[in-house]
């Protein structure tokens, strides 16, 4: 058989081939498309990055996924900043509102419920930032009595459900709220 005839493809074959390849695009396609419908946060996780702020951090440790019991009142979405702020101070006993929405309204609520605002870390202090579309919030640990830098205990920096651990110098307060009563 002349091989010339058999690289003439006819219209219907030509048709099946463009079927073919189109569905071999797509069924590449959709993995990429699976991972980034999950958002910013997980695309940035997954490539080395997060929304947090890691340029002014001294360092960051990934505790992994929170494997606790679901924490009882906390009405913010499991697995999100807000719900992890909420539930350390419930732990420490010093419990804030559950109205206050998502991390860049907490700011405001905070101080509509009587509680201090400033740019100074402390202990059992929620950290809070405005940055990125929901804002994002922390619970403070520690600030070092001599070098100022404050260590932070938070959820979803890093992932939905990730708690990490973040120490960050005392210079990089002024760019953060923090409440206390």
């Amino acid at each position: 058989m002349n091989p010339a005839l058999l690289l003439t493809i006819t219209g219907t074959t030509k048709k099946q081939v463009m079927l073919v390849m189109a569905t071999l695009v797509i069924i590449v396609a959709l993995p990429f498309m699976a991972v980034f419908s999950l958002g910013t946060a997980t695309v940035e996780y997954l490539f080395g990055s997060d929304s947090s702020d890691s340029t002014s951090a001294i360092s960051t440790t990934t505790q992994g996924l929170y494997e606790g019991q679901e924490i009882a009142g906390d009405s913010y979405a499991w697995g999100n900043c807000t719900y992890w702020a909420f539930a350390l101070r419930l732990k420490a006993d010093d419990p804030i509102p559950t109205t206050w929405g998502n991390a860049n309204t907490w700011a405001i609520r905070a101080i509509l419920d009587g509680y201090q605002v400033d740019h100074t870390p402390e202990p059992n202090a929620v950290m809070q930032t405005t940055a990125g579309d929901l804002g994002h919030v922390a619970y403070v640990t520690a600030v070092d009595p001599v070098t100022g830098a404050w260590t932070i205990s938070e959820m979803n920096a890093k992932g939905l459900d990730v708690v990490d651990i973040t120490t960050y110098p005392a210079a990089a307060a002024k760019n953060y709220s923090f409440h206390t009563r």
